[in-house]
């Protein structure tokens, strides 16, 4: 097996196919459960709060483990690591399929974000690897493109499957697409990549900051209760430490002169953690709005939510090619001021709001997005020699995961502080409608200064 993955060895069409379907399939399954959380919540008796954490488990893994399993992919090689994750999330998503209450649920979404970041930390990485520098941002806007495609179908289909076959078929949908994954991987991907292969992996860096960063994501989700502001300043803690020790590490899990020696990288992932943070969020408060306070069925509430990632999509596809040629800062920082300009127009939500209005404001946030992400992504990932590509894209996933997680723990605790464990009905849609415009008006505020964090990368360096 050639450990450069040279082209001689690589069908880069099968490649592309394979990796293009796990990015379909990821984001997916995120998507559907949010329209499937009030049939859930129905089911296994969760209340509003409880339902976040179906999405927050998986991000918390998510988070948490990218960065060791990038390393440890750069180190073992990046289509072994891709193999594995696959295998553990199909696992992970035939035991949410048959889950009996919600703490199991929330247990195989936990396992399911382990797999995905096994997953993440290397896919893009592969790609990176396996095509010429020239073409890197048209392939990462393919790549981009088949997220937003993915998100674009899930509100839909997942709406369809919920209300036709119930929630679980969701999850049994995913996890038949994750074992074609595994067959295209095993028969169409034959080389590997390891250009790290002669480093040793860091363990005791790798356990500091899993710990760090479990005990900093639980406790801000937790706020503003003591155990949580205890668990939230240990994290913190424990990440100033972990970075003290990985500066005086030979082989670090997590190289910190990535951030401090480059720019361009440490401000492209800032602005991709202030992103996530300020969106992701969206869906999952939509679905319970256009649900339980407007009375739409999954299937109609899914179909309304395909506006924003199918803009998504179309942009990401135009703004990935546009990215080998305009500058990263440019495209990225006007797609965040963009989503800074949808999120205002949330604001104004209201129980009788017309569906057209939240379809204009959809329709904006999916622009913005759609110019920021590949961009972004492209930036991150021509910043860095191609030993720490695996290290940069789990990087970059973690900024991502994180951000979908601090996004959910804000509005969880929105959630809570105006209506508490209730479920949401017809007693507490003044107070649900005041948590909206709260969670909107915090997103709004954080992408105004993502904006400012994207435009301060400066220009570009390429890296072959």
């Amino acid at each position: 097996m050639n450990k450069s993955g040279s082209a001689e060895k690589v069908n880069r069409g099968i490649l592309l196919a394979v990796i293009m379907l796990s990015s379909f399939f990821n984001p997916f399954m995120g998507s559907a459960v949010n329209i499937a959380l009030p049939s859930i919540g129905n089911e296994l008796s969760m209340n509003a709060v409880s339902l976040s954490w179906i999405a927050m488990a998986f991000l918390l893994s998510s988070a948490t483990m990218l960065v060791p399993f990038g390393k440890l992919a750069d180190i073992i090689g990046r289509r072994k690591m891709l193999l594995w994750g696959n295998l553990f999330f199909v696992v992970a998503t035939f035991l949410c399929s048959l889950s009996f209450s919600g703490t199991m649920l929330v247990i195989s979404r936990f396992l399911q974000g382990m797999g995905s970041a096994m997953m993440v930390g290397s896919s893009m990485a592969i790609v990176i690897s396996a095509f010429p520098p020239e073409i890197r941002g048209r392939i990462i806007g393919l790549n981009t493109m088949a997220v937003y495609v993915g998100l674009s179908a899930a509100p839909w289909l997942g709406g369809i499957l919920t209300e036709h076959l119930g929630w679980r078929s969701i999850f049994y949908t995913n996890g038949i697409a994750g074992l074609l994954v595994m067959l295209g991987i095993l028969f169409g991907v034959r080389a590997e990549w390891a250009e790290a292969r002669n480093d040793r992996f860091d363990l005791k860096g790798s356990v500091i900051y899993v710990a760090s960063m479990l005990s900093l994501m639980y406790g801000f989700s937790k706020l503003p209760g003591n155990l949580a502001i205890i668990l939230t300043v240990a994290g913190l803690t424990g990440m100033v430490f972990f970075v003290m020790i990985e500066q005086r590490m030979n082989f670090p899990v997590l190289s910190i002169n990535l951030f401090s020696n480059n720019r361009i990288f440490a401000f492209s992932n800032l602005a991709a953690l202030i992103n996530y943070a300020a969106t992701f969020g969206i869906t999952f408060v939509l679905s319970l709005y256009l649900q339980n306070i407007k009375g739409l069925s999954p299937a109609d509430a899914g179909l309304l939510l395909m506006t924003q990632p199918v803009v998504m999509a179309l942009t990401a596809s135009i703004s990935g090619r546009l990215s080998d040629r305009i500058d990263s800062q440019i495209l990225s920082s006007a797609g965040m001021a963009v989503i800074v300009v949808g999120l205002l127009f949330m604001i104004f939500l209201k129980s009788g709001t017309p569906d057209f209005y939240l379809i204009i404001s959809l329709v904006i946030l999916g622009f913005g997005f759609g110019l920021f992400s590949a961009p972004n992504t492209n930036s991150v990932m021509s910043s860095v020699e191609k030993k720490y590509l695996g290290i940069a894209s789990a990087t970059l996933g973690t900024m991502r995961a994180t951000g979908q997680m601090f996004s959910m723990a804000i509005a969880a605790m929105a959630i809570h502080i105006f209506i508490g464990e209730a479920q949401i009905n017809i007693q507490n849609v003044l107070p649900f409608m005041k948590s909206l415009k709260i969670i909107f008006l915090i997103f709004a505020a954080l992408c105004f200064f993502g904006v400012f964090a994207s435009l301060a990368r400066g220009k570009k360096v390429a890296n072959s």
